[in-house]
């Protein structure tokens, strides 16, 4: 199979972006929801672009749109919650996809406090309680570096996958 080599015009560069998200939507991801303090409250988005970064000291990776209603609320420093899905946690993750009004989206699913006061979602397959410790600006994305400092396991495994546009 040979390699396709794109040239640098612009339509080469939008055929590029085409192409691109392509190949991202064959890549499966577990889904996870992000919750930060806003200033009215919590404010949650859902995420597929999440990754574990070290074991020493433990981090994750969460990269986060910057037109996102959350993003304003991501700082070094800050405390942030992530909440890996189950699969019977469909209607959570549309639910914070913008299926449903940001003031509404903690009504759906059941969801807990933990000691910070940070909504934490039952029945996720885990739950990690953060701070952020860097934002780094990407193109239309933030990257945020954030350290672990608990966890919560569930005793089931069966996550909630994306690919393609849906849940498989």
């Amino acid at each position: 199979m040979g390699a396709i080599v794109i040239g640098t015009d612009s339509a080469d560069a939008e055929s590029l972006k085409v192409d691109f998200k392509g190949a991202m939507r064959r890549l499966a991801s577990g889904v996870a929801i992000i919750v930060a303090k806003g200033e009215d409250g919590p404010v949650g988005m859902a995420a597929t672009s999440i990754t574990s970064l070290t074991m020493d000291p433990p981090a994750v990776l969460v990269c986060v749109n910057r037109s996102a209603g959350i993003h304003a609320c991501l700082a070094p420093g800050k405390p942030v919650g992530v909440n890996l899905l189950s699969r019977g946690q469909k209607e959570v993750s549309m639910a914070f996809s913008g299926a449903v009004a940001r003031e509404l989206r903690f009504g759906v699913g059941h969801w807990d406090v933990d000691a910070r006061g940070y909504p934490v979602l039952a029945g996720a397959q885990a739950n990690l309680d953060c701070v952020i410790d860097s934002l780094i600006s990407y193109g239309t994305h933030s990257i945020a570096i954030a350290r672990v400092e608990a966890v919560r396991l569930s005793d089931a495994f069966d996550p909630l996958v994306y690919q393609d546009g849906g849940y498989v």
